[in-house]
């Protein structure tokens, strides 16, 4: 387990991902605090907006089984320090999530439940799920970790007061990306830069720049997991139009000090992408009547005018349901991810407004969760195209260094310098190749 806890420890110090967790449980294959048949299972979650909902969800699952379930929240950061931490030796939490930034690697080094056994035992149909939610978590030789949770798209947020008082119509689902810097560059100039049209944290790929680089026909991954596109014409083409909304928003020195969600409930910016994980931060923000959600816009690549289903995309990523393979009650803690993974879990989970889920065909409750927020643009991107949030066995190792110096981080700080984006792109392209080479 020291190979893996290096291996683990130095992806986490680089990961760029989203929130999260940490917990109690196994060690050398006897969890010290973790739930037994007559204790309670730990839960370890990184969200404390999906606390509540989960908790509940799992409280239903008690009253049938009779065992207890305490449901708690690290900060993403500790979370993966303490995960880490048990599974070179210390406690892990009984059930918890998984993520794609590093589920390759706990699922080659046997510390996640395998969960064969109990799909088949329970006849659990694993083509009701989104499918790549579910490879993600299928090794290669057919063992499953991990089942879906949820799984989560991406839209655009805008605040009405700000585009009423420049005078700018709102987004609709006939807004190109061109559009978009243009109805940016009307806000930040009338308003002197006192506030900016929009802001995107380059650090978050999954919700921004990504999404720009599928909709004019680019691959980060390819589909195969095995090479990359970034460097092409259409990656290129994409970034370009990154280039150009950096120019007309917040400069990424003031997104670094303040952040995206931050700028935006301020009232210093008019519009950000986010992912649907967010949307209960934004419902319950002070002003949240003054904001709406629409799709992300899309490129005209085909130059007629209509927005073609290839030609919007958004990214989508989801969570697995994971158990320690060291927990002291196996069974249970397969019983409690079969129950939040069932039809029943999974809409309650939608119907409480936690996330969509990670089956498919579940998640309609899940627009009518927020009263008096429209949050259907999430739902709607679904009938264009959705790309699975890009990964490799060693996802933070390219990821990181696309950050750096020599690739993306010489552009994002001087977006008038058309050159330096092209040149960036065709750098990642090596970046990424070399990376996939070394895994």
């Amino acid at each position: 387990m020291k190979k893996l806890a290096a291996i683990i420890l130095a992806a986490m110090m680089t990961a760029t991902a989203l929130t999260a967790c940490g917990g109690s449980g196994g060690s050398d294959g006897a969890s010290k605090d973790s739930g037994s048949k007559s204790g309670t299972i730990n839960v370890n979650i990184w969200d404390s907006n999906q606390q509540k909902g989960i908790q509940e969800i799992a409280d239903k699952w008690t009253e049938t089984s009779g065992v207890k379930v305490k449901v708690e929240v690290v900060d993403w950061d500790n979370y993966w320090t303490l995960l880490e931490a048990g599974a070179s030796g210390g406690t892990m939490p009984d059930v918890f999530w998984m993520h794609s930034n590093t589920a390759q690697m706990y699922m080659e080094n046997d510390v996640l439940l395998k969960l064969n056994d109990y799909i088949e035992k329970d006849k659990i149909d694993m083509s009701k799920y989104y499918e790549g939610v579910k490879n993600l978590y299928t090794r290669a030789d057919g063992n499953i970790y991990a089942l879906p949770k949820d799984h989560d798209t991406i839209a655009l947020l805008y605040n009405k007061a700000v585009f009423d008082k420049y005078g700018v119509e709102y987004p609709t689902d006939k807004w190109t990306w061109e559009d978009m810097y243009e109805a940016a560059k009307k806000i930040t100039e009338d308003s002197s830069g006192d506030i900016y049209g929009m802001a995107m944290n380059t650090s978050n790929n999954q919700d921004g720049w990504y999404n720009l680089i599928y909709s004019y026909g680019g691959q980060v991954i390819t589909d195969d997991h095995k090479g990359t596109t970034i460097g092409s014409d259409e990656s290129k083409a994409g970034m370009e139009m990154m280039r150009k909304l950096l120019t007309v928003g917040a400069p990424q020195s003031v997104v670094a000090e303040t952040g995206t969600d931050s700028l935006f409930q301020s009232g210093k910016v008019g519009m950000i992408t986010q992912g649907s994980w967010m949307i209960n931060s934004f419902f319950t923000a002070e002003n949240h009547a003054d904001y709406a959600w629409a799709l992300l816009p899309y490129a005209d690549r085909n130059g007629n005018g209509t927005c073609e289903k290839e030609e919007r995309w958004s990214a989508y990523n989801g969570l697995g349901w994971a158990a320690s393979a060291a927990t002291k009650d196996p069974d249970s803690c397969a019983s409690l991810i079969e129950y939040f993974c069932s039809e029943e879990g999974q809409k309650l989970q939608a119907e409480k407004g936690v996330t969509m889920g990670g089956m498919t065909g579940v998640s309609d409750a899940f627009a009518n969760a927020f009263e008096g927020m429209d949050i259907k643009p999430f739902l709607d991107a679904e009938n264009y195209s959705l790309y699975f949030r890009p990964y490799t066995r060693k996802t933070t190792v390219w990821e990181d260094a696309l950050q750096q110096a020599g690739a993306f981080l010489d552009p994002w700080q001087k977006p008038d310098d058309a050159a330096l984006m092209a040149k960036a792109c065709d750098n990642a392209q090596k970046i990424i190749e070399d990376a996939i080479a070394a895994e």
